[in-house]
């Protein structure tokens, strides 16, 4: 009786270790952020801000933004400014953001600005996709690299070209939002998975109430619930905070073709296969041979004769055998027996896949 209660334990804490809250498994549909964009000045440079001679579209916003502030700059003045730089501010409108909240900005040069260290950024407004201005950014940046010169030698540490500023943006137009006008909510699942939606929908309805649910595709779960802000609020706050059983995931190997790197998850297996891998070489050879005449007067010149030589050879090429592997490690350790570098191996797996000797799917990115 101690046994099989203790294995009931042990069971259920296996089991409770597996689940995941739904809030971490999906989004609400609308809910999300939206990209703000911007471009100003940044002042007070240390003589590292833009050549003027070179980015002619930093002394013509410079002008702009002094004639509005009623000061006039004579025509044909030739600035030659160095502590002025012009930069693009991006930003992120978050969701249900009101008028008067604070947001961080990102401030990076375009012009060829050396450094935006110790740099103000100037009143820059911010807009979205429809043009419209939703928040205005203005203050100090804050530069994570560092960097000295002198000499004719230089050092750095990170990017100076880019900075950050905590609160910069200040919401000046509020993001119309149709939350609680309906009486359903739609749940986006991060990857679309046929079993977990099921499976979403079936504790959710298991909490909830039959009917509360419904798996609408392998990305979708539709709930019904009732009107009114309030409400709605409420009753999300109990659903993504439910636990649900995540079931075994797809076997997938992500390659990068661009890095070498290849990373599998657990759920890879191999069947038993042979494999040959090998390095071929190729070597070409060129000497040139300077052939003169046999003798001074007959008449003949002096040629250069090209000598090509060309060797192949083939090593490393011998037949070997890969077991069968149920378990990650003992994938990684049959992988690792072929001696094959990141490269290689990803003309292994896809060969394996295409021989049908592995138990997953290959994505190259």
């Amino acid at each position: 009786m101690v046994k099989s209660l203790l294995g009931m334990v042990l069971l259920l804490v296996a089991t409770v270790s597996q689940a995941e809250r739904i809030r971490d498994l999906t989004s609400v549909q609308g809910v999300r952020q939206n990209s703000l964009i911007g471009y100003g000045l940044v002042v007070g440079l240390d003589g590292t801000g833009d050549q003027t001679t070179q980015t002619p579209f930093t002394t013509q916003t410079l002008n702009n933004m002094l004639s509005q502030l009623g000061i006039t700059v004579p025509t044909g003045t030739n600035m030659q400014l160095k502590n002025v730089a012009a930069v693009m501010v991006t930003a992120n409108f978050p969701a249900f953001g009101r008028q008067g909240q604070a947001i961080d900005v990102v401030v990076s040069s375009m012009g060829n600005a050396k450094s935006l260290r110790g740099g103000t950024l100037l009143m820059t407004p911010l807009k979205g996709v429809d043009n419209q201005v939703y928040a205005l950014a203005q203050g100090n940046i804050l530069v994570g690299g560092a960097g000295a010169a002198a000499g004719g030698s230089s050092v750095q540490v990170n990017q100076l070209n880019g900075g950050r500023i905590t609160g910069g943006a200040m919401i000046e137009r509020e993001l119309p939002s149709q939350f609680g006008s309906g009486n359903t909510i739609n749940l986006q699942l991060n990857n679309e998975d046929f079993t977990l939606a099921q499976q979403i929908t079936d504790t959710i309805n298991r909490a909830r109430g039959y009917g509360s649910a419904t798996a609408l595709d392998a990305r979708t779960v539709q709930i019904r619930v009732p009107g009114g802000n309030s409400s709605q609020v409420r009753m999300l706050a109990d659903i993504q905070n439910l636990q649900v059983n995540v079931a075994v995931q797809d076997a997938k190997i992500i390659i990068n073709s661009r890095t070498g790197s290849v990373v599998m998850n657990r759920e890879v297996s191999l069947d038993s296969c042979a494999v040959a891998q090998g390095n071929l070489s190729v070597t070409v050879n060129q000497n040139l041979n300077v052939n003169q005449p046999d003798t001074p007067f007959g008449g003949g010149q002096t040629v250069v004769t090209p000598q090509t030589q060309i060797d192949l050879r083939q090593e490393g090429g011998s037949l070997q055998s890969v077991r069968a592997s149920a378990n990650l490690n003992s994938v990684v350790r049959a992988l690792n027996a072929l001696g094959a570098t990141p490269m290689e191996l990803m003309s292994v797996i896809q060969a394996m896949e295409s021989a049908g000797c592995l138990r997953a799917k290959v994505e190259i990115i």
